[in-house]
């Protein structure tokens, strides 16, 4: 190299000269250099920048699809949650009129259990009272005709007649109520 600077009647550069080129390497440096940058300026930024502006209104679509569906799953979730409310709301107001309704079944069966008790009873008493009545017509029938052979015995005549015979036997039995109503 330093044949060449020599040969072309130069001396040979020394100290910081070294590092600076000659004017017409930076020149053709220069040139090429310009071409370049021209060369991306006018084709590679502008297709680069294409690029990156579809990559961006992408991504800016994606995220307001994002937003659009997270606001959309949002409304949804709170449209469910307003449904599930009035869904507790009303199987609450179901259990309760259902409550309601079984206690008035239930007053009502025991109204109905009672008021045939109720029957069961009287009709028992008007059973009992009639077999007494039936017991007494019996009874008395029975002393009446023992009575009747009895006195017919004592006196000595007969006492066949119906209506002597119904009065003695009156007379009889409320002979034997008089002792049982100064008893009780």
């Amino acid at each position: 190299m330093q044949d060449v600077n020599q040969a072309a009647g130069g001396e040979a550069p020394e100290g910081i000269e070294l590092f600076i080129p000659a004017v017409y390497d930076i020149v053709w440096s220069i040139v090429p250099f310009i071409i370049i940058l021209v060369f991306f300026w006018k084709f590679v930024i502008p297709r680069f920048t294409a690029v990156m502006d579809d990559r961006t209104a992408t991504i800016e679509g994606g995220i307001a699809k994002a937003e659009a569906a997270q606001a959309e799953a949002d409304a949804t979730l709170d449209q469910y949650n307003t449904l599930l409310r009035e869904a507790r709301q009303e199987a609450a107001k179901i259990r309760e009129n259902a409550r309601a309704e079984g206690s008035t079944i239930l007053a009502e069966f025991k109204a109905d259990a009672n008021a045939e008790a109720e029957r069961i009873v009287a009709n028992a008493h008007v059973q009992i009272e009639a077999e007494r009545q039936a017991a007494l017509v019996s009874v008395r029938n029975e002393l009446g005709g023992m009575a009747i052979d009895l006195a017919s015995r004592v006196i000595g005549e007969s006492l066949k007649d119906d209506r002597r015979s119904a009065s003695v036997v009156d007379q009889f039995i409320s002979g034997l109520n008089e002792p049982a109503k100064a008893k009780g």
